[in-house]
This record gives C-alpha cells, structure tokens and sequence, in this order.
C-alpha cells in the first residue's frame, strides 16, 4: 500500500527526531552562565571580600578595570591553586603578561583545571612548552600606512584604540601588542589615521579595535567615532571588544546611547563558549540591540575549549537568544605561545558540517581562515557539490543524501 501524504510526513518526522536525539542527550551536560548563577555569585562575594570592593563597585566598569587580577599574590587570595599551579603561572608570567577581570575571573571553576573560561584566562605552562607559530602571523605590522591603521583590503580598514583589554586572552592574536604597560593609542596617531581615511575615498567600513576600544571612556569613545562618522565616503562603522563578556559593566545605557547617535554602527564580539553567556553579559547585549545596535560573534576555534560540535551549537543558539548573530568561527591563528589552542582544519569543518541542517540558519556562522601574511579571511567549507555534468550538478545534502540537480544554462530575458 502507497503511504499516504501524512503517514509520509511522520516517517520523515521520526527520522529528523532520531538525527537530534544524541544532541539533546549531550546537552543537558553544556551548561551555561545562566545555570552556574549560584556558584558565580559565591566566587563572586570571596573577590570582592578580598579586594575590599562592593556591590556597587562591581558594577562599575572602572572598578572592574581598576582591579584587574594580574600577580599570582593577588590570585591565590581570591581562588584556591596547587602549587603546581603557582610554579607554572609564575614562569609563563616572566614572558607573557597576563590580567584577568574580577567578573570574568568569577566565572571559573576552580576545581576544574580546565575550565574553559580558566584556560581563557590563567597563564598555561603550554604557553612556554608548545613549540611553533609567530608572532605577526598576519604581517600587520606591514600593512600600517599610516597612524594606527592596518589595511587589508581595498574598501574597509582597521584602527586600533588601545592595547589595553579588561582581560587578557591567552590565545590572543595580537599579544606581541600587549608589551607591559597599557597604552591607549594617542590622539596624534588617531588623527593621523583619520586623515588618512578622510584622503581615502574608496574606503566605506572602518573597524575599531585593539586591544579592546571600550577600555576608553565614553568621551574618548564619542571624539574617535563622531570622527570618522563626518567623513562622507565611510558608510558603516564597527567596533570589535571582548567587554561584553569579559566585563560587561562597561556597556553602560549612556555608552549604548552615545554609539546611536553615530548608526549605522555594528559592535562585533567574541564568545567562545555558552558559561560566558550570563545575566550580566546578555543585560550588556540587551542595551546594544535596543539601541539599534546590530551584534555579532566571532567565535575563535580553540583546542579543549569549543572544538566539539555540540558545545559550539548550544553557543550559536544561545547566542541568538541575546540578539548575537553568529558571524566568524575563526580557525585560530598560529600565533607564538599560543599554538597549544590550534586545532586542525578538519575540525572546524566537522563542526560545520554538525551545525548545517542540524540548526537556524541564522545560528551558522562562517568559518574562516586567515590567509598567511595578511592576505584576508578565506571561507572554508564542507564540500557539498560532488561532480559536475555539462548542464547538471551532483550535491549533497546535510543528510548526506546524494541528488543531481540542473545547472541551466540561463534564458536571455531581453528577448521577450
């Protein structure tokens, strides 16, 4: 007997139950910021008992910045460490400095050596065992025509603001910039730069980052894009920071106000797994989108951290529920003392291939890697067009199921 139209369709729903039946096993095992909320605020009372801070300090950005961890005498008050630990934070600081924010250091599981929000953070003896990688692997520092600009590309170009972040990422690219003292860019080279722009018509999309910008005040943040938005050949302006996640008070409703007044303007940040999606970072998200601030993630790839399928598509739909649209999976860069996070290229594509199909649209982002020597970001792709014919094609679906589909010649319209 022929199947009828419905008894077609629940075979083809018990089949598509059956695909998502593993992931929704694994994943009650991700947890999220939202559900270690009890845990954070118990760190959360032992920092700020120990730093002599309040509530209300917390709260505020500067505080925040003010009072970053950054010397193993201040880290062992705050959290409980082998002296395991303290031997190999200590000698992996002799060569690479490191400053982690109280509310992101209150986001690690301590009892947990890694924790992914610790291996984010806390200086890894990997750092100094891990041979391999360089550190200008995108050759920026050949690329800066002038002021603190680097330019890749024919339309668009990046400014850096600081070299100051709330917390220093052990998988930073740019951590040669770190040095051992905070600088924020100075206004010369700034104006520098903004000249440079305002002499270069073709460029339409200008990119702040760092560092991260928004360690600068809001004054500070308000003179740099008023700047760039009075120069009529710049359409769209964007800023790249981690605060979002690493300290989120620093998006303030009068930050949120000020970016407006400037659209269109796009803020780009950088989860890179669901426990950094918290109450506070999602409030911080929640200012920018209803400020008409449209944001996106640019997720780094990273060994022990987000290279499983299941952990990077519980933080793309995570994401989306705080108004972040994934954008970039970064493959990570091959950057000096961070070569221990670099994973193959076949497991980013994995990942790829776990999330096509499997969830939105809008929750895929596009892995890239960054051509060696500042030579752009390449989309890599799963490869889904098998063969070629002389008018069709053999594709492949997220089922693997295997299909020829027409490649038409097209129809010359001006002919009717």
């Amino acid at each position: 007997m022929v199947p009828t139209k419905r008894e077609r369709a629940l075979n083809r729903v018990a089949r598509l139950r059956e695909g998502i039946s593993d992931f929704l096993e694994v994943r009650t095992t991700i947890r999220t910021g939202f559900d270690v909320v009890d845990e954070t605020l118990v760190r959360r009372q032992r920092i700020l008992e120990a730093l002599g801070g309040t509530e209300k300090e917390w709260n505020d950005w500067r505080w925040q910045l003010a009072n970053r961890v950054r010397d193993i005498d201040t880290l062992v008050k705050l959290i409980d460490l082998e002296a395991r630990d303290l031997g190999e934070i200590d000698r992996v600081s002799r060569k690479y400095r490191w400053a982690v924010s109280p509310y992101y250091l209150s986001l690690i599981d301590f009892s947990d050596r890694f924790s992914p929000v610790r291996l984010q953070s806390i200086p890894l003896i990997a750092e100094l065992h891990v041979r391999g990688g360089v550190d200008d692997p995108m050759d920026e520092e050949y690329t800066n025509p002038a002021g603190a600009i680097t330019r890749r590309y024919p339309d668009r170009l990046t400014i850096y603001a600081s070299n100051m972040c709330p917390t220093y990422c052990r998988h930073c690219q740019r951590r040669r910039l770190i040095g051992q003292r905070d600088r924020h860019t100075t206004w010369r080279k700034l104006e520098e730069s903004i000249e440079y722009i305002r002499d270069c018509s073709e460029i339409r999309d200008v990119l702040i980052t760092g560092g991260d910008p928004l360690t600068r005040t809001d004054s500070d943040l308000e003179r740099l894009v008023s700047s760039i938005r009075s120069i009529g050949h710049v359409e769209i302006i964007r800023i790249g920071t981690r605060a979002p996640v690493t300290m989120p008070q620093r998006v303030t409703p009068g930050l949120a106000r000020t970016l407006a007044r400037y659209q269109p303007v796009y803020v780009n940040t950088q989860f890179n797994h669901p426990l950094e999606i918290t109450p506070e970072s999602a409030e911080a998200c929640r200012l920018l989108a209803d400020a008409g601030i449209p944001l996106g993630n640019q997720m780094v790839l990273l060994n022990g951290i987000n290279d499983r399928c299941s952990v990077v598509k519980v933080l793309n739909q995570e994401l989306l529920r705080i108004r972040v649209k994934p954008y970039y999976i970064f493959h990570a860069k091959e950057v000096k003392g961070t070569r221990h996070f670099v994973t193959s290229v076949d497991k980013g594509i994995e990942i790829m291939e776990f999330l096509r199909g499997y969830t939105s649209g809008l929750a895929i982002p596009t892995y890239v890697i960054n051509a060696p020597h500042g030579h752009g970001k390449t989309p890599i792709y799963p490869n889904y067009v098998l063969s070629r014919g002389p008018d069709f094609i053999t594709i492949r679906t997220w089922e693997n199921r295997v299909f020829r589909y027409p490649n038409r010649r097209e129809v010359d319209i001006r002919q009717f």
